[in-house]
């Protein structure tokens, strides 16, 4: 067997380099002949030193890899990890935040677990779950998994959580058909996944609330609220309403928000 992870990577400079030095001995100790394992980083769009502090890990784990984007955000960057570690036929691809807030031994465990299932996620809000979330963000992950369990129906209790494995199969028969690659990004496939009849499980895990976050509570509920809105129109009969949306010039999309 043999696993990549893909870990997006912006402006993350102060933080990457810790990550991947506890990801990287964690799982220098696993590789054998019986399982083979590629951390794979997409530099997306980044204008500080993210790809020389990876270069330096390089140098330590030859496991590391990274490809560099210069443009799209951490779901595209994702996206882009799914079609490389495609190509390079892995049995298993999955993704973790770059700020290590779910430790390698967790993330692990995931992998452990996957058993007869197509993909496994991470959930704070499982029972058995441990996790150091402020009270508004704690708020913001319940409504925002309000909104999902709504519009559209999906069964889990958290989907943001950033630690996810999937088998290669199920990304490719879902690679082409993501279209959320912002905001929506992780309901999107989970959204693929549940209709092609893909079977997810999801475990509770230890998380931990990492200094640095780029999330601001009010306005990313909205951007998310936004996301997860046009994802139900695109699934129903009201698809025109995007389609035309989308052809409207952006001076005047800009205007009407």
């Amino acid at each position: 067997m043999n696993l990549c992870t893909i870990i997006p990577a912006y402006n993350e400079e102060k933080r990457i380099g810790a990550t991947l030095e506890k990801y990287g001995e964690f799982f220098d100790k696993k590789t054998s002949k019986d399982f083979k394992y590629e951390i794979l980083i997409v530099i997306n769009n980044t204008r500080d030193n993210t790809e020389e502090v990876v270069k330096e890990y390089q140098k330590k784990f030859k496991f590391i890899k990274y490809i560099r984007l210069t443009r799209g955000g951490k779901g595209f960057a994702i996206t882009e990890g799914f079609k490389k570690a495609l190509k390079c036929q892995y049995d298993f691809i999955g993704f973790v935040d770059a700020d290590m807030a779910t430790k390698p031994k967790e993330y692990y465990r995931l992998f452990t677990e996957i058993k007869k299932y197509d993909g496994i996620i991470a959930s704070r809000w499982k029972s058995g779950a441990r996790h150091n979330y402020s009270t508004k963000r704690k708020v913001f992950s319940k409504g925002f998994n309000f909104i999902i369990k709504s519009l559209l129906f999906l069964p889990h209790q958290d989907t943001q959580c950033g630690a996810k494995i999937f088998r290669n199969k199920a990304i490719d028969e879902i690679i082409n058909s993501i279209s959320m690659t912002a905001w929506a990004f992780d309901v999107n496939i989970l959204y693929l996944l549940k209709k092609k009849g893909f079977k997810i499980k999801e475990m509770a895990t230890i998380w931990e609330d990492k200094e640095g976050s780029k999330i601001d509570i009010i306005r990313d509920t909205l951007k998310m609220f936004s996301a997860v809105f046009r994802l139900r129109l695109i699934n129903s009969p009201l698809r025109f309403i995007v389609r035309a949306y989308d052809k409207l010039p952006d001076k005047i999309k800009v205007s009407r928000i």
